[in-house]
């Protein structure tokens, strides 16, 4: 079997991986299934399928492979999965993962990857949407999913994962028992396909995975329980702005309760709303509102600095081999109108060409084509600077 990722298999080595996949699916699928309060359907179809779903929590890919017993799916996965050492071996030996850089469109390379997997039997999945989500809601696909659906030659299988975001929202740090489903939306046939535009097919995809927390639990109310109760435990790493004294950074969270040093609190509940209501009923209303700000500059600057924003304790690190990190300082991330600053380090916003999250403590981003990383040691929002790029490269 090939060592190297995104390599190519043989039609062995997917019957080598189909094996291993129907026993670890048999073992995995009591504990998922009880660890989670999560049911599922079973999809049976012939290979090569792609299979697109929404994303939701970092176990989703476990998940959805109790629906599909037979059959391995390759996962496209970031590429921060292969920087594991031993780990990032002993995945791809069992499971062959596609790598894809994070935040970044579905390359060449990994729609070639796909392509070969197909050729040989294999099954492909992509959360399309490139990340999980922050406020609940389904993000719009990649756009060049369509196209690699219309010219795999395989089967496209639409998929939802529903009460997902009650259960383990991206910002948390512990699993809340409550109800979780996992199930198949539609089976488009390649002769379907075919007929369809590429951007027919996205608009499929779109509605088929969409998936609207709120709507859902409005109707459903169901209660999602932790241990201790320590429902709103890390939510300051995706809320940032005080809607009571307009500072960004000051928001802490203890048990079930998101505070301000400004006195602002509010309690998350078992059913994921926010008590009081006001000023916001949801993480997404209140994310909603603090995007809007931090776009429009509507938020309270450093008084005595150039400094619009920062936070205390990141560990800077950068690519020097392909998958392998260097640290090179730690300190403070500062945010300035048009640069960035990490440990004594600046970078010009107009150098930074691609950046994302990994989980809700790992900045990535590429400066002047050397790949970097910033890492959180404690709960801050790192989302803040990710915002401020894409709306300084959107302005600029």
């Amino acid at each position: 079997m090939a060592g190297d990722i995104n390599s190519s298999l043989t039609r062995a080595d997917v019957a080598h991986h189909n094996r291993t996949w129907r026993r670890f699916v048999s073992q995995l699928a009591p504990f998922i299934e009880k660890e989670f309060h999560y049911t599922h359907e079973d999809v049976l179809l012939e290979p090569p399928f792609l299979v697109i779903s929404n994303h939701v929590t970092r176990w989703d890919p476990l998940m959805l492979a109790l629906s599909f017993p037979r059959n391995q799916l390759y996962f496209v996965a970031s590429e921060h999965l292969f920087r594991l050492g031993n780990l990032s071996k002993i995945l791809h030996y069992f499971a062959a993962p596609i790598a894809k850089k994070k935040g970044a469109n579905v390359a060449a390379d990994t729609v070639m990857t796909a392509m070969r997997r197909f050729k040989v039997g294999g099954n492909v999945c992509i959360f399309a949407e490139g990340e999980t989500t922050w406020d609940g809601t389904t993000d719009p696909i990649f756009t060049a999913t369509g196209k690699l659906a219309k010219i795999s030659g395989a089967s496209l299988v639409t998929y939802r994962l529903e009460g997902g975001y009650f259960t383990l929202p991206r910002w948390g740090s512990k699993i809340r028992r409550g109800r979780m489903h996992g199930h198949p939306v539609n089976i488009y046939s390649p002769e379907e396909l075919k007929k369809m535009s590429a951007s027919e097919v996205n608009a499929a995809i779109n509605r088929d995975i969409n998936e609207d927390a709120w709507q859902r639990q409005d109707h459903d109310h169901v209660e999602y329980h932790r241990r201790k109760e320590r429902l709103a435990e890390h939510l300051e790493t995706a809320l940032f702005l005080c809607p009571k004294c307009n500072r960004i950074g000051h928001m802490k969270s203890h048990y079930d309760t998101l505070s301000c040093d400004c006195g602002f609190k509010v309690v998350y509940t078992a059913e994921g709303f926010f008590r009081p209501e006001e000023p916001f009923k949801t993480v997404r209303d209140w994310d909603e509102w603090q995007m809007k700000a931090l776009k429009e500059g509507n938020y309270e600057k450093q008084e005595r600095t150039a400094e619009l924003f920062g936070d205390d304790g990141v560990v800077l690190s950068m690519e020097v081999e392909s998958h392998l990190q260097r640290p090179l300082t730690k300190g403070r991330i500062s945010q300035f109108p048009d640069r960035l600053g990490c440990g004594g380090r600046v970078f010009q916003m107009t150098g930074i060409q691609n950046m994302a999250i990994v989980k809700n403590d790992l900045l990535l981003f590429t400066y002047e084509d050397q790949y970097y990383e910033i890492k959180s040691t404690s709960p801050v929002c790192l989302r803040k600077y990710l915002a401020y790029w894409k709306d300084y490269k959107e302005q600029s």
